[in-house]
């Protein structure tokens, strides 16, 4: 079990009621099983073949009366009488995330948790849960195998928790606690605007509000990194 299938798990309680949609073998709802953490699960995909082997994985670990494959898209696969309270989204990009969860929401369907973990546009999961009437309840950041990951738990409220620009896109409790994995992936982030920046100021016509978009979000990655060393 890699180290960020690990951390996900950290993130559902115990005890939860969950569905883990884009389930890639069904490793996680297995380890959740396994350790006891709890007991039941649904493992969903939208296509045939990563469902067909997350059954095998799921059989081969005895699992096949605790956790059930749907085969379909995103959320449509859980019912009502699942009384599914935790969703985990994991390895998809941030748009795609925040439109599964979008449909779902449009038939007024909302999930007491979700973690969730965008392998890009993580900033557009933030503005969505916060639009929404979640609260950011914990945030990580791992490195793993040349990838770097961000994963963030959320819980429904009753009300807007409010985000600035700068949590946007940093996450607000990733920048309360800034590791090495932070500042390596800000780094690396910093070095693809500058090449970008470069290249929409030398195109023939210049897109002025995308190079402004630019300019701004490399000074806010500046101002964070300048913290590099305190």
């Amino acid at each position: 079990m890699n180290l960020r299938l690990n951390r996900l798990a950290d993130m559902v309680d115990p005890g939860s009621r969950l569905a883990d949609i884009g389930t890639d073998h069904a490793y996680l709802p297995i380890l959740l099983v396994e350790s006891g953490k709890i007991s039941h699960a649904i493992a969903s995909d939208v296509a045939a073949g990563p469902l067909e082997n997350a059954k095998t994985d799921i059989a081969a670990a005895g699992l096949s009366d605790q956790i059930e494959t749907r085969l379909g898209s995103g959320l449509e696969t859980i019912k009502e009488s699942d009384q599914i309270d935790t969703v985990v989204i994991a390895g998809m990009g941030g748009k795609l995330m925040v439109n599964l969860l979008s449909e779902a929401a449009s038939r007024g369907v909302y999930y007491p948790s979700l973690v969730l973990e965008a392998n890009i546009g993580e900033n557009t999961v933030r503005r969505w849960l916060m639009a929404n009437k979640y609260e950011i309840v914990a945030e990580d950041i791992v490195y793993e195998a040349g990838h770097i990951y961000e994963l963030i738990k959320a819980r429904l409220t009753d009300q807007v928790h409010e985000l600035t620009v700068r949590e946007q896109e940093f996450g607000p409790l990733l920048l309360k606690n800034k590791t090495d994995v932070f500042y390596k992936k800000w780094q690396g982030q910093e070095a693809y605007y500058q090449k970008l920046l470069a290249n929409l100021n030398k195109a023939r016509k210049k897109d002025l509000t995308r190079i402004k978009e630019v300019e701004n979000l490399l000074a806010m990655i500046k101002t964070e990194l300048g913290g590099e060393n305190d």
